[in-house]
């Protein structure tokens, strides 16, 4: 008994040696009589090979019902019962219900292996909707960048139209800022670009009316979150970037209220520096259970950084509450285009 019982407790991490073993030894036990039901040890070890692997090789595959005839020619040449044994515990009953703990135990590990692939499949699928639905909504917001970005140089165009031959230095400055402006906006549309080829839905939604947020809203979502902030050169920043930095700032937070509360201290801070910002968002909330969870916020955030090329971090921090720290490159912004500078 012990032969066929306590290498079962072994069968996760090698159930398909777990199994082999036990089904020689309960062969000899059918066969020798030593056992009650011999065929049970037999049917755990198989439910652990049927829902931890499929055959990835052609004679994995033939093993479980090799494994299976042979407990059953086994089982033909076991001794008979006695006349007075029950029918279950005779030769043939004692056989076929065993047959059937066999063929059940394989049958059910085979629909959990299956429910979990599915479960793992459908994470996935929700997973990847998430970036495609963020990667949309980044797109629409550059595209509201590179409209008000198009929408100055036309008025600029328009400007030194006029006042090329009356006064030309007016005429100078605003094709400087043209210049200036329509390179920004190339290289916006360069990274809205870079985000539709990498979603393949083929979707093509509306752009979002009204003003595209930028720094000048981060004291506000502050206030709303009761963070404490702190910003440093912020006024040159581009609209792109600006932009990135606000909807990062903004998940962050509502992270925060969602799961620390509205009562947790919580410190923002934001600095840009020789062409980078640096942004950190901090709380002090207590220590979260588990793994933290990959959700749609997480996954904005990183794909916002990932369009910068900066890089992103976040996680529990050893002291307790949850950390957001990320960095932008970014270009500067055209010297007399107006830009969102926090008031």
């Amino acid at each position: 008994m012990a032969a066929a019982t306590l290498p079962a407790a072994l069968r996760r991490l090698a159930p398909l040696r777990v199994f082999c073993w036990v089904t020689g030894v309960s062969a000899v036990a059918v066969v020798c009589d030593a056992l009650w039901d011999p065929l049970l040890p037999a049917a755990f070890a198989l439910y652990a090979v049927t829902v931890t692997r499929e055959g990835r090789r052609w004679w994995e595959r033939w093993v479980p019902g090799l494994a299976i005839l042979f407990l059953t020619v086994a089982g033909l040449l076991a001794p008979a019962g006695g006349a007075d044994a029950y029918w279950w515990s005779a030769g043939p009953g004692q056989l076929l219900l065993g047959f059937a703990a066999l063929l059940a135990a394989g049958e059910l590990g085979r629909v959990v292996r299956e429910r979990r692939a599915l479960v793992l499949r459908t994470g996935q699928q929700i997973a990847q909707r998430a970036v495609t639905e963020e990667r949309l909504r980044i797109a629409r917001e550059l595209h509201d960048v590179v409209t008000h970005s198009m929408g100055l140089i036309v008025v600029k165009a328009s400007v030194a139209n006029h006042v090329v031959r009356t006064r030309p230095e007016e005429a100078h400055d605003a094709l400087r800022i043209i210049e200036a402006t329509g390179r920004g906006a190339l290289t916006e549309m360069r990274h809205m670009l870079g985000v539709l080829r990498s979603d393949t839905t083929g979707e093509r939604l509306p752009a979002a009316l009204g003003p595209v947020p930028g720094p000048r809203a981060l004291p506000e979502l502050a206030r709303r979150a009761g963070a404490e902030l702190t910003t440093e050169g912020l006024e040159g920043l581009p609209e792109g970037a600006g932009l990135a930095v606000h909807r990062i700032v903004q998940e962050a937070l509502t992270n925060v209220l969602r799961h620390a509360g509205p009562e947790v201290p919580c410190r923002v801070r934001v600095t840009a520096v020789d062409g980078v910002v640096d942004i950190e968002i901090v709380d002090d909330g207590p220590p979260r259970a588990g793994q933290p969870r990959e959700g749609h916020g997480l996954v904005g955030m990183r794909e916002r950084v990932a369009l910068y090329g900066g890089t992103f971090r976040a996680g529990p921090r050893d002291t307790g509450g949850f950390a957001v720290r990320a960095t932008l490159p970014y270009a500067p912004a055209p010297t007399g285009a107006r830009v969102e500078s926090p008031r």
